[in-house]
């Protein structure tokens, strides 16, 4: 299932996002600004329990989440702006790291890295990476999560396009994909038309 979050803050910070002539340092807050946004509207499915605190006038019941229970998942390397917006939400979820690259000539995706927190497939996943192009590592990615036991996971992606959902949500339709826009399309190089770019060499300022 995918969310196109419409808030006029998000569509704000996207223009920037977009802007070519946005630094790497204002890039990397914007990911992250939109990452933190885009947590919360995924934070509006979790399920709270009710605790008794004391305030300084008297005691009474709240409602809270169980932050122990939650993995931050970026696809390397983009995915890790995002990974700091997701913990503004979640301070103490837990982190994990996928590695994945697309093959230049096959646009296919490789593995080359996969770390987790031992207990991570009995907790919530919420896997970022800023864009869904083609889908292909976004759907690798989540079958390899799931290949090593994790059943809740969510997807979070910045700017995305029709056949990288068409993908993800043939692949994995049980994991709900949320997302700032969904573009036009993509271009001959399998980047997304009008996207913002490469996400991982604006991020880390590593343009040709």
């Amino acid at each position: 299932m995918i969310h196109e979050i419409k808030n006029p803050i998000i569509r704000h910070k996207l223009a920037q996002l977009r802007n070519k002539n946005t630094a790497s340092k204002d890039f990397r807050e914007l990911v992250e600004d939109i990452s933190m946004l885009l947590t919360y509207e995924v934070a509006k499915n979790f399920e709270t329990q009710t605790i008794e605190i004391e305030t300084p006038i008297k005691s009474c019941n709240v409602e809270v989440l169980n932050e122990n229970n939650f993995v931050v998942v970026p696809i390397l390397r983009a995915g890790l702006a995002m990974a700091g917006g997701a913990l503004k939400i979640l301070p103490n979820a837990s982190i994990g790291h996928v590695g994945l690259y697309r093959d230049e000539k096959t646009f296919e995706p490789v593995e080359y890295f996969f770390k987790m927190p031992p207990d991570f497939a009995e907790k919530i996943l919420i896997v970022v990476d800023p864009m869904l192009a083609t889908g292909g590592s976004a759907s690798a990615a989540l079958q390899l999560l799931k290949s090593k036991g994790a059943k809740k996971i969510y997807f979070l992606c910045i700017v995305s396009a029709p056949r990288g959902i068409e993908k993800l949500t043939a692949d994995h339709p049980d994991i709900p994909i949320y997302t700032a826009a969904i573009d036009e399309g993509l271009n001959e190089n399998c980047y997304i038309v009008p996207g913002l770019g490469d996400a991982g060499d604006r991020i880390f300022a590593t343009l040709q």
